[in-house]
């Protein structure tokens, strides 16, 4: 039996092997990557950790990705259009491999959720269910990293700019979502078999938090600019976002107005076993990454 990491050379996959690794109750050796690119993941090679080369969008490569008694995790695919075939043909193989556990990082709010980027994910799940596959669903919450990866503009015009209203965010870093599935992974399967974990930070924040958060760690003056989501799309568009992600994102805003991501259950704290990381922590990293 292996614990295998799908898509486990992108930012969360690699946080999970990680956190994988650094449990001593999980031998290197039982730790399993599923990866596109054998030399992108070398580094997980070196490091003692099987790589099983398979693509999403090859179905007949996932042929050898499991094995019978597998606990997996499917990190839901990039390609947004594109994830519900990609995501059933990793179902189908994992269902013919007999795994033992498939774990699934869908969306906070699962079937309930009501926003486009939801839509995908809620089809996976599911796919899941009607696999019969023993399942648990790690349906995250909008990373922090979602908003302090983009900086350098929010410090170039002194403005965060969103439809976002009042709404607040519950947010977490990669690396807490990441900690909460490599628990789920290395954990008792009975204490996770057939749940559906919503997970978030503890603590939920508004845009005018954020941006008075950076500019009280970066010294300079910014302001929250909330705009018309209209206006928000033609800016996006104008940054160069492609019209249908910058949709994606406009409509994500007006769900976090209504209260869609600001949802905070202590899921995600208690499997990792600590509080969550503050938004204030996360900014402060960021900003100190682009000094």
């Amino acid at each position: 039996m292996s614990i295998v990491v799908t898509g486990a050379t992108g930012q969360l996959g690699r946080l999970v092997v990680d956190a994988l690794l650094a449990d001593p109750s999980v031998p290197a050796g039982s730790v399993a990557a599923v990866v596109r690119n054998k030399e992108k993941a070398a580094d997980l090679a070196d490091r003692g950790v099987e790589l099983r080369i398979a693509d999403y969008s090859r179905p007949e490569t996932l042929a050898g990705a499991f094995a019978a008694g597998d606990r997996v995790l499917l990190i839901s695919g990039s390609e947004v259009g594109q994830r519900v075939p990609q995501h059933a043909a990793v179902i189908d193989a994992a269902k013919a491999a007999g795994v033992a556990q498939l774990a699934y990082t869908g969306v906070l709010g699962g079937p309930d959720a009501d926003f486009d980027l939801a839509a995908e994910h809620k089809e996976t799940e599911a796919l899941i269910l009607a696999s019969g596959l023993p399942y648990t669903f790690l349906r995250n919450g909008w990373y922090s990293e979602n908003y302090t990866a983009n900086l350098a503009p929010v410090l170039a015009h002194g403005a965060v700019v969103a439809n976002a209203g009042e709404g607040r965010i519950a947010s977490a870093t990669r690396a807490d979502y990441a900690a909460a599935a490599a628990a789920v992974l290395a954990g008792p399967a009975e204490e996770h078999l057939g749940r559906a974990y919503e997970l978030s930070g503890d603590e939920a924040w508004s845009l005018a938090e954020y941006a008075a958060e950076i500019g009280a760690r970066s010294g300079r003056e910014i302001a929250y600019t909330n705009v018309p989501a209209e206006a928000h799309l033609e800016i996006l568009t104008g940054a160069g976002v492609p019209e249908f992600f910058a949709a994606i994102l406009v409509d994500v805003d007006r769900a976090i107005e209504r209260g869609a991501l600001a949802v905070r259950t202590g899921d995600l704290a208690r499997l990792i076993g600590r509080p969550t990381t503050p938004i204030g922590t996360t900014v402060a990293e960021a900003l100190a990454a682009t000094a």
